[in-house]
Order: C-alpha cells, then structure tokens, then sequence
C-alpha cells in the first residue's frame, strides 16, 4: 500500500515541471493584482505549513473592490455564510432607465465556471422586472449547501459596450450533529447528465482543450511543495499542468491552513500542515505528547473517529498514531486531535491517479451507409474522454452523425451511415494517456436484387418501370440509346435503393428499349416496353356505383360507349342468360362506337344487374350495370301522439313497408281539426325522423294529424288519421307589476298581461295585499324579485269581482301603513302563479319632480314635408299630475292649427297637414308644485323649392354653350342640393337631361349639334326633389356652320379656404348598455379640418373601445357595447390653420339587458326607469 509523500529535510526538492507551449501559457495568463496581492507567495512561507493571514489584509481588499464606482450595478450581491444543508439567495440589481433592452448577466464560480451550465436541483437563477422602477433583479439561488460550495463568487453585467462586475464570498460552516461529507477534490468530477448529482457545482466546465499528445508517465509530485517554491507567477502553470482548477479556492484555503506555531503544553510534536495521498493508499497521522497520561482524541471535520477496520489507533509511549486505510475522496478533509485543552490540526489530500487507456482503438473497415463503431476501455468508470477527427475535436449535437456512448469504462463513437467523407484517423484522449486508429469507408460490391422486366401495358395506362440495387446510389435511364427527359407526365422516382421510371398515360410513341445505368458501377439493367389497346367499356355517365335508375312504365334506352382496335363484339347477358338482338320488350343493339341495352316498359321484376362483354385480339372487357326500377312508397301506419302541450303535440310513426325501390327521403306531415275536411300541412321541408312536433294549435280543439311518404319518385298517398287530441294548458304570471300612484289612502298598481295566455282565454285578474308585519320576505330563484311566503288567510282581495283591465286602485288603506301586493290572472283553467311587487308599499303620497324624456329623433330638427301629418309623443313624468305648458317661438300656441292632447304620462302635438308655416322652436314646461322642467323641440316643415328666377345664355362657341342662373326666390324652406339642366331643339321642343344634381349656377353644355338652335331650361332641386316649374332661356342658342375664334375668358382665382365650421351639431342623448352608440355631427372647411375626439376634455387615443370615422365632412364616434362608465360630456373638436371649432354633448348609459328588453316591449322609458329604481332599491345585489 503507498505511504502519503511527506516533505522531509533531508528530501530532493522535486524537479520543475516541463514548459508548457506557448497557446497555453497564453490562455492560462497570470492571475490578476487583486489574487497576488490575497495569495503571498508560497516562497515567503515558512517551512511548516500554518494557517492564517492577518484578517485585517482580507478586510482591506475587500474594502478595496467594493470601493469602485459601479457602472451598471444599483444593488450589487454581499458575500453571505450559510449552514451544511441550508439555502442562500444572492441578489444583483441593474437600473433600466438608459437600456434599450435587458442586459446580459453571468454568474462564476471562481474563475472560469459559468454557473449557467449548472442550473438544477442545487442552483437556480431567476430575473424579474418592475415596471415602475424600471429595475432588473437577478437572483442566484444555492438549494441545500454543501461544504464544497463555499469559495468565491463573481457576478458579471455587459450591455453594449458598458461592463461591470462584482466578486463576493460564500462560507459553508458545518451545521451541528451532522456528520459531512467534505470532498474538495469532487468539484475536480464531472457530474454526468440525469445522475443524481446532476447540476452540482462542479469545476469540469474548467477543463481546457488540449492537443491529442502521448503523455510520459512522471513521477509522483507533490504539488504543495511546488507551490511553495514557485513562484507567483508561475502558480497557474502549475495548476494547469496538474489538473488543479479552483487554484483561488486552494490558495485560500493554504492561506487559511497558515498559522503561527505557538509553544504547546501537551504535544512535544504535533501534526504536519498536510499530507497527501493517492486514491485507495494509506496514511499516517502521529502526534509525541507531553505526558503520556494525557487522554487523545481523533476528529475528521469536527466529529469524532472511533475505531475500525478503515482507522486504526495505536500508542508507541508518548506518540499516538492514526492509520487510515483504503483512502477516498471522502477522507479528502480536516482533521484535528485534542488533547485536554489543546489541539492540533492537518489537511489531508488525496489525489486522483490519472486515467489510462487499456483498450486501444483499432483500426476498421466499413462501407458506405453502414453504422460504425469505434470502442476504447479506460482505466475508470464514466472518466472524461474526447474523441478527435484528424485532430479537431467531436462535438455531438443533435444535428451532428456522431454520437457517444458510454458504458463504464468502456467508450464508444458511433457514426450513423458512414460515408467517404468519414474515413480519417480517429484518435480518444485521457488525462493519462492517448489511442489512435484509422477508419476507411469503401463502396460495397453492387447487386441487382430486381432486375428491369419487359412490359406490355394498354394504352393510356401508367408504364412503371422498377428495379432495385443493394446501394443508395443515383443513376441514368435511357431510351434507345438516349437519356430520358422528365416532364409532367413521365417522371423520374429515386427512394433509397430502389430506382423508377413512371410514365403516365401510355402513348405508342413510349414503345422502345430503356436502360437503367447506376453512377459509378459498370452495370446496367435493360428492359422493353409494348403498348397496346384492349377493348374498353365507357361508362363515365353513370353513378359511381353504376347504377340506372328508370321509373316504373317507362322506356329504357341505355346506350353504353365502347373503344378498341378492332372494333370489339359486344354481348348483354341477365342471369347466365343472353340478350339478343331483335325486336323483343327487351332488347340488344349495337353501333360502331357503343352498344345499346333497350327496355320498352320498364317493370319492377326488371331490376336487377345487366351484364355487358367486349372482346377482340387485344383483349376482353367486362362491366356490370345495375338496373333499378323505382315507384311511389307504400303509404305508413297511422301515426301514435305521445305528449300533448298548451299548443303542441309530439307524434311517431314507423317507416312504409315498401320503399318503392328508393330510400325514403322524407316526410310530409298534416292536420286537421276533428270536425273539418281540410287539411294543412305543417312543414314544408322534409321532415328525416320518424317524430315531428306539430305546434300553434288551438287549445281546446281536438286535432287529428297524418302522414305522407316521400321518395325520389313522388309522394305516397297518405297513411290512416291518428287518434283525435285536444291541447291544453294554464296561463303565465302577469308581468310588469308596478305603482302606477299612491295617495294617502289609496295604491294604484298597474301590470301588463301574462306572455302566455292559455287555451280558455283570459277571464280576469284578481288583486291581493297584505300589511307588513304579518310576512316574512325570501329570494325567488326563478325571475330575482322578493316573493312572500304567507299563508293565504293574510292576503285580502282588493278587487271582489274579476277586472279586465290591467290598472286597479286598492281603496280605504290607512295613511303611513305599508303593504305587500300581488296580482294573478284568472281564466277557466284556473289562477295563473301570482306576481309580487318587489318591496313593500308606503300608503303616503309623494311628490315626484317632473322630468321630460324627449325621444332621440326628436333631439336633431324634426323634418316633415307640406301636407304630411305630424304626430309627437312626449313622455314626462312627475306626481301629482303635472300642469303642461307649449308655445311656439315663445307665443302660445294656436289649438284651432296644432291639436295638443296630454295624460298623465305623455303629451302629444299633432297636426293633421303641416304646413311651412308650422315651422319654428316649440317648448314644453312641465310643472309640478314648485318644480318646473323644460324642453325644446326644433320642427321644420320643407317643400319643394321654386324655379330659378333668371337663366342666361353668357357665349356660345363651337358646339358649347354657357348657362348662368341666379338661385330661387323660394327654396322650400330647406338648402337647395343642385339643378338639374335640359336642352330643347327649337324644331322638335322635345327636352331632354343634360346634367343632374349640379350644384353650381353656372354650367357650359357641350357636344351640341352644328346648325340647330337650341333652348334650355333649369329645374331647381332640394330634398322634397324637383321643383315644379323650370326657368327657361329667353333667347336660342344657334350653333353656328362656320367656325369662329373663341376667347377664353378671364376669371380670377377663386379663394376656397374656409375656417371649419359645423353643419349638423352633436345632439344630448342616451344610450343602453351593452349595445353599440354612435354619435354624429357634419363639418366643413378648407383646407380639410383635422378631427380630434374628447371625453370630458381627455383626448380619444388608441382605445379599442371607440372607433373614429370621417366620410364627407361626416364625424362619427362609434362606442362599442357602452357601460355607465362611458357616460359624460363628449366633445368633437375640428381645427385648420384658419380657425378651431368645437361642439359638445352629453352621453348617458342607461340600464341594461332589462332596460333594453322592456324599451322593445313598448314600455315608456319612464315607466322602465321608475321600475327600475323600485327594483334596484329592494334588491341592490341583484341589479
């Protein structure tokens, strides 16, 4: 068993290592000021090894390194200490405000190991970014500390050309009543992917490429005595050379072995500083005590050694020794004997021996395509190997065709389909030694495993021509003598070893000789082909099935084309039976180009398959035709009524017995009253199933129903009435419950009719309350509102006999009582479920300040034309009954013209032809007590506009002539939108349109013809159309023969620009939510005003939920499924650079899915609102 080395005095000092080449003293450098200045050189320690340095020297360092200026750092990660066992987060932050993007941030361990690569079950590194701050935080996570994992830490930030760094220090203390397992040396391992060490903080990332070389076997050094007399700068060639990665972490841990000896009391001699031994030797630990009778204990990194076969304790007099056998890399720790008080410690090493290639690469012999193997064997299990190429390394990748295996100490390279490109000299390399072998790739001997084979194929069909190789190799094909050429319709197929050549569509022209000629083989493979044109059958006119359908009586006339060469002879056969040609029911006749199968009239026993034969030197043809005689169905059972509702019925029935040859496509179904003859039919699509749900019957009238089947040939006749049946069925609630007015003694409530109202009609309603006191209020699941489960004694009818009205005041209640009401309908089939108002009733009456709902269309100038009737309906609200007050243009109004008509809801202002003189600003005061509200209402009534008072002829030249007119003295009372030009020849005064829809006053008509004389007229036009009458020229306009020189006349520029101004302004309005708004407005301006859109006075920029449009100087702002937050002032603000305009209104949002279905339902918006409130206030969580 090898003894540790051990320095002695009388030792040789080991001999200097061998140079090492220039590319890797370059690479390995020299360690940095700040190592030199923390690491004293080792010739500069005295001969013992001691531990320590002043910690006031580490101290100032690290002063010094934090001292600097950070660049990119605004938090930098501290140096932390952390239990065996236990987690610790270091944590870097970097400020955003001057990065364009996220920099880039490394962790290292030591020197070179990037931490990245190491991310697993002990390591995480996380980064987040706060928005707000604008700050990125990296974090580096160590899970379940090890004692190897402390050393130091460097963290690294690069942006563009910005660098900065930060180092800092981790400390491992042992935690206590554990026993750890220290092995500096495994950071030297490789951990392998998917072991349970994977993601360890190992060093193998360390390792650097060295050149494929055969290393000489060297004695055994020991490296701290080199180290010792080294010096500094030559400490990373050390290293280097002896496989020592973490040299900072190893002159750290010398510089904390360093310490000064002191006189001891109870050794005469105590431990050396350090011992090394090789893997698997023995060592020895011996200490001369002071007094014998002392009492010595052994500790390996704080715990106790007790003895056994691995440590062996033996007492010479005063010197107690400890032997530790088969030495691991677990014994690689500290250890330390006391003695009473005093103690004395060493470092044991134990180093690795270098692995060794026992197996050699051999050389090989492969071909092309096949899978090769090279295998070597080392010295270790699962060592750190690379396999070279011609010297350049192997990287396998997941693209790459080279894959490495391992299998203990054996180690595989393995290349998938070789090729000539693959034969080189392979080499593997260890850290102890070195194989080579050379790999030759050849072409494997060529065999035809199918040859070409001659074919005959028909004309038209696909020539295939195939053979097949034992190589995946390409080739040429020839005909006759020369290559063939693809197209698209002869194709040229290579998939592995297999070669074609596919021709579509045979011609004659492809008959020859082909050749199939491999690339670099002197082989090749000949066939012949043939063309011919076997008699063909043609039956592209039937179904795909080949199947003729023919209608019971009448005549089959089925001819079939045929081809071949010669013409074939064509034969029908039935059943083994043949078909002759004559003059039979069923008969045979035959054409040059096709051949005819005749049936005079068709019966049922004629279905069946037809048989037809071709035939002539070629070959033979043969197809079938199935012949179908079809009819009318049977007619089905009587249908069966299963269930019976208030106006529907589900019925059944079984299919026909007899299809009549075809699949049944449907069903008509009918009904009848019992004691009518009609019948109607319910649908007018075929109905697939066998069941139908007949509905809008009559309750109380019994039915009878009946079926009709339906094939493709027609309509069956129809099956037996079923059993008679009478629907029938009870009533809905009523709806819509609600307070109509209360006084100090009375309620009235008013309701809306059920939805459904049964068969027996509805008879009345019955009105019930109670006082409140006597109930007690629970949710009803079925429509939100407040039901009252109360015992029928406490409910009194307000009403003694049934009311047809939906409006009844409960009479004699005491003033301040509150009361629950509700409301049934009555009719034959008995009450319908009651419906409750949603919260109790004050007996008080309340006044209720008025409030007028002007409808939407009424909120723009409402626009009617002379003659038509106007018909307003404004809806108010306000109790008691409000005093109602109109005037037009502040004058009240004349009733004998305009007819008002007011209730206790709505007014209404009607005339029954309006005139223009109707015209004009009307307002409405509602008034109650002393609130008052108002509303205006903005009515024009248009006409058809007057003629233009004047149109001259300005010139007349060429074939053109110049019109200008002045514009009507009446416009109708609304903007004039064009004229419209006619022209008359003075001959035939027949006119006829030349322009439409022109807007100017001023027009030249061309194209006129040379020689006549012309007139025109012009019609003015506004939006009631034309007017009636056209002004016409005075005088004619002759197109003069002879030509005459026309002066083009002067006109000055005209200035178009204009400051923008608003022709239709934004109106106050109200929309639903959940249901798209739009708001309107027209503008004008030169040049084209930009439009920009606000919501009280905030700018509309890039929100989805409005959208902006612009059509011809129309803005709309479209707001998509509104809420009551989109309420509020809106605003549309128009700006060039001669002026700014804007206009504004209010948006409100109302209501929701319940406000948008009672509106449809013609419930006054007041009404809805007040429902709406009571609702909301008895149940603020349902609304």
């Amino acid at each position: 068993m090898p003894e540790p080395t051990k320095k002695e005095e009388n030792e040789v000092p080991a001999p200097a290592p061998p140079p090492e080449e220039p590319s890797k003293e370059k690479e390995a450098g020299t360690t940095p000021a700040k190592d030199e200045e923390e690491v004293s050189p080792p010739s500069a320690l005295p001969p013992e090894w001691s531990l320590g340095e002043s910690p006031v020297g580490e101290e100032q360092d690290k002063q010094n390194a934090n001292s600097q200026l950070s660049i990119l750092f605004v938090e930098k990660p501290q140096g932390g200490t952390v239990k065996v066992g236990e987690n610790i987060t270091f944590i870097a932050k970097v400020k955003a405000e001057d990065l364009l993007r996220k920099p880039t941030v490394k962790w290292f361990k030591g020197k070179w190991m990037d931490l990245a690569s190491k991310a697993g079950k002990h390591l995480q590194l996380k980064e987040t970014f706060e928005r707000h701050s604008r700050v990125y935080t990296f974090e580096m996570q160590i899970i379940k500390a090890k004692e190897n994992y402390a050393g130091n830490y460097r963290c690294e930030v690069t942006y563009k050309d910005k660098f900065d760094s930060c180092s800092f220090d981790l400390e491992v203390h042992e935690s206590t009543g554990t026993t750890p397992n220290i092995d500096i040396r495994s950071a030297f391992k490789r951990s392998g992917e998917g072991q349970d060490d994977a993601g360890e903080l190992d060093f193998s990332g360390l390792l650097k490429r060295r050149e494929v070389k055969q290393q000489e076997e060297e004695p055994e050094v020991d490296v701290w005595e080199l180290l010792k007399n080294a010096k500094p700068s030559e400490y990373e060639k050390i290293a280097f050379q002896y496989g020592i990665t973490d040299l900072r972490g190893m002159l750290k841990r010398l510089k904390r072995m360093r310490r000064v000896e002191k006189k001891s009391a109870a050794f005469a001699k105590i431990l050396d500083p350090a011992y090394q031994v090789d893997k698997g030797g023995r060592v020895r630990f011996m200490v001369e005590l002071a007094d014998p009778k002392l009492e010595v204990k052994w500790y390996k990194n704080g715990q106790e050694i007790r003895p056994s076969t691995k440590y062996i304790f033996e007492h010479k007099g005063c010197q107690r020794i400890l032997f530790i056998n088969n030495c691991q890399m677990t014994d690689d720790s500290e250890y330390y004997v006391t003695a009473g008080d005093e103690k004395c410690s060493t470092e044991l090493f134990v180093r690795e021996p270098p692995i060794m290639v026992t197996k050699q690469l051999e050389d090989t012999t492969a071909y092309c395509g096949e899978r090769v193997e090279l295998e070597c064997e080392v010295s270790e299990d699962d060592a750190n190997v690379k396999w070279f190429k011609n010297g350049e390394e192997i990287i396998p990748g997941p693209k790459s065709r080279y894959r490495i295996r391992v299998e203990g100490k054996k180690h595989f390279l393995i290349i998938e389909g070789a090729t000539k490109a693959d034969s080189a000299e392979y080499s593997v390399m260890t850290t102890g030694g070195q194989s080579s072998a050379k790999l030759t790739v050849d072409l494997k001997p060529l065999k035809i495993l199918t040859p070409l084979t001659d074919q005959t194929v028909n004309l038209g069909k696909e020539i295939c021509l195939k053979c097949e190789i034992s190589e995946n190799i390409t080739g040429k094909w020839t005909k006759n003598g020369l290559p063939v050429q693809e197209s698209d319709r002869l194709k040229v197929v290579h998939k592995g070893r297999i070669h074609k050549l596919v021709i579509a569509n045979a011609l004659i022209e492809d008959e020859g000789d082909y050749v199939f000629a491999p690339d670099a083989y002197n082989v090749t493979l000949p066939a012949k082909v043939r063309v011919i044109d076997p008699p063909k059958i043609i039956l592209d006119g039937l179904d795909a099935d080949n199947t003729v359908t023919v209608i019971a009586g009448n005549k089959l006339r089925l001819e079939i084309p045929i081809s071949g060469e010669p013409p074939p002879k064509a034969i029908w056969s039935r059943a083994d039976k043949a078909i002759m040609e004559g003059s039979g029911r069923i008969r045979a006749e035959s054409y040059p180009d096709s051949s005819t199968l005749v049936i005079d009239v068709a019966e049922r026993d004629d279905s069946g398959v037809y048989h037809i034969n071709l035939k002539n030197e070629a070959g033979e043809a043969h197809a079938s035709i199935k012949i179908k005689v079809v009819d009318l169905p049977d007619p089905p059972v009587a249908p069966t009524v299963t269930e019976v509702g208030d106006d529907w019925c589900i019925m059944k029935w079984e299919p026909p017995a007899y299809d009549g040859g075809s699949p049944i496509l449907g069903y008509f179904i009918e009904r009848k009253k019992k004691q009518s003859s009609r019948w109607m039919r319910l649908n007018f699509d075929l109905c697939k199933e066998t069941t139908f749900e007949p509905k809008k019957m009559i309750e109380g009238v019994a039915y009878e129903v009946r079926i009709f089947a339906v094939n493709a040939i027609g309509i069956s006749k129809p099956s037996m009435p079923s059993r008679p049946f009478v629907p029938l069925a009870v009533t809905s609630p009523p709806t819509l419950l609600a307070v109509d007015s209360v006084t100090d003694t009375t309620v009235t409530m008013k309701w809306r009719p059920p939805d459904q109202i049964g068969a027996a009609g509805l008879d009345g309603y019955v009105l019930e309350y109670c006082f409140e006191g006597c109930t007690s209020a629970k949710q009803s699941d079925e429509n939100g509102e407040a039901a009252y489960d109360l015992p029928a004694d406490n409910w009194l009818p307000a009403n003694k006999d049934l009311i047809d009205k939906t409006k009844f005041t409960i009479t004699d209640l005491p003033t301040d009582s509150k009361i629950f009401v509700r409301v049934k309908a009555i009719n034959a089939a008995g009450a319908s479920e009651p419906k409750y108002y949603s919260q109790p009733i004050l007996v008080k009456e309340i006044i209720e300040p008025p409030k007028i709902r002007i409808p939407r269309h009424l909120k723009q100038t409402y626009i009617r034309r002379v003659g038509e009737a106007v018909n307003l309906v404004i809806p108010f609200q306000g109790k008691p009954r409000p005093e109602l007050t109109w005037k037009k243009d502040g004058v009240e109004i004349d009733k004998n013209q305009i007819n008002i008509r007011n209730s206790e809801t709505d007014t209404i202002i009607f005339i029954r032809k309006a005139e223009r003189s109707h015209s004009g600003k009307y307002d409405l005061q509602v008034k109650v007590d002393k609130f008052v509200e108002t509303a205006s209402i903005d009515i024009q009534i248009v006409d058809r506009p007057g003629p233009p008072q004047s149109v001259k002829i300005e010139d007349v030249w060429g074939e053109n002539v110049a019109l200008t007119w002045t514009p009507p003295k009446d416009d109708g009372n609304a903007a004039i939108t064009g004229y419209t030009i006619q022209k008359a020849d003075k001959k035939s005064m027949e006119w006829f349109t030349v322009i439409e829809h022109y807007h100017r006053t001023n027009a030249t008509i061309t194209e006129l013809v040379i020689g006549n004389e012309y007139y025109f007229r012009v019609f003015s036009e506004n939006m009631c159309g034309l007017s009636e009458d056209a002004t016409m020229t005075k005088e004619s306009a002759v197109i003069a023969k002879d030509g005459k020189i026309y002066k083009n006349p002067v006109y000055e520029d005209f200035d178009f620009s204009e400051a923008p101004m608003f022709t239709q302004p934004l109106v106050n309005t109200y929309a639903i939510a959940g249901y798209n708004a739009t708001l309107n407005c027209s503008v004008r301006g030169n040049p084209k005003p930009k439009i920009t859109w606000m919501k009280n006075k905030v700018v509309i920029v890039d929100d989805p939920r409005y959208r902006m449009f612009s059509n011809q100087g129309v803005c709309t702002l479209e707001i998509r499924k509104p809420s009551p937050y989109d309420g509020g002032t809106y605003c549309c603000k128009a700006v060039n650079d001669l002026g700014t305009v804007e206009i504004e209104c209010k948006l409100e949002v109302k209501g929701g899915l319940s406000f948008c279905r009672l509106l449809l339902q013609g419930v006054p918006p007041n009404i809805i609102d007040s429902y709406l409130r009571d609702a909301h206030s008895s149940n603020p969580e349902e609304y």
